[in-house]
């Protein structure tokens, strides 16, 4: 496999708190990652490491096979950085102020001509490139800050909690932004508090609690780890009791009942056995008009998990 970002028994403390506590972190390349954990989880603090803003006090961490650190530059040439709630300088303008980074990447004039107004474009701040910073609504410099993460091209992408002050819609073209990102090869590891979000856009998570990795994987695998099973309801055209009584007898099935078109089959296994018990629907003649799966989302696993280590379960 692999690995983009690794982080082995990363450990940071300040005084005698430790945020980060033998943290082994592993994100894939190509793959959006979400990075998960309540407040105060150790989340940015890891992230300020991975990005060589804050030094570790143990362990290690590696960017595309860099150790990272703040005395190790080629990590970061191959790496965009997101901070939460990024601050910018008022008095210039967008397209002045990603010309200054860019400058300061490296990158050369011919390409920053080419460059800035096409990420200006990409985050919806093309109209606003003339503009100053300070004339920015709060999730317009949310845009801008994915914008200046997204200079030159990087290889990783590090995003903490880029979502925040954006609004329903803005959330829905982050979306898009982000999974065209990794459509072009690059990995994002995004931290966000926003459990739906996350699921809408990354395909792997990790959730961490005081600093310690409690899960990682798809949310499937997840799911299956952790035992949780699911409960299904359909609504069901032709549906008969017969029919109910067939599902009834699957292996994969641990009740189901029955309330005129509606029907609520609970599971025996975290597997997805969805694809069996519609193919057995429709042998006996019902056609499925909705099927919803509860159970097995993330922010059921995310709750657990949660649960389970302040309870000193999952130490």
């Amino acid at each position: 496999m692999s690995l983009a970002i690794e982080t082995v028994d990363l450990t940071r403390r300040f005084g005698s708190r430790t945020a980060v506590d033998r943290l082994n972190l592993r994100v894939r390349k190509g793959t959006i990652h979400g990075f998960l954990g309540p407040n105060g989880a150790g989340k940015t603090t890891t992230i300020k490491i991975l990005a060589g803003l804050l030094r570790a006090d143990g362990g290690e961490a590696r960017v595309l096979g860099e150790k990272v650190g703040t005395d190790n530059p080629r990590a970061r040439q191959r790496m965009g950085y997101m901070p939460e709630l990024p601050k910018f300088p008022k008095y210039l303008t967008g397209r002045e102020l990603l010309d200054l980074y860019g400058r300061m990447y490296g990158i050369g004039k011919e390409r920053l001509r080419e460059m800035v107004p096409r990420l200006l474009g990409t985050v919806g701040l093309r109209e606003r490139e003339d503009s100053k910073i300070g004339e920015y609504s709060k999730g317009m410099q949310q845009r801008f800050g994915l914008a200046q993460a997204l200079l030159d091209d990087p290889e990783v992408v590090i995003l903490d909690e880029p979502t925040v002050g954006l609004d329903p819609v803005g959330m829905v073209e982050f979306r898009d932004i982000i999974k065209s990102v990794a459509g072009k090869g690059a990995t994002v590891l995004l931290s966000s508090h926003l459990l739906y979000e996350v699921q809408q856009v990354c395909g792997e998570v990790t959730i961490i609690d005081r600093g310690v990795c409690l899960a990682s994987g798809s949310p499937q695998e997840l799911s299956s780890k952790l035992g949780r099973k699911a409960t299904l309801e359909l609504e069901v055209l032709n549906l008969t009791d017969p029919m109910v009584e067939e599902i009834r007898k699957m292996p994969s099935v641990e009740g189901a009942a029955r309330e005129g078109a509606k029907l609520t089959i609970k599971l025996s296994t975290a597997e997805d056995a969805r694809p069996q018990i519609s193919r057995q629907v429709s042998a006996m003649g019902g056609v499925i008009v909705s099927m919803t799966q509860t159970g097995t989302g993330l922010e059921e696993l995310f709750m657990q998990l949660v649960s389970e280590s302040g309870k000193g379960e999952a130490r």
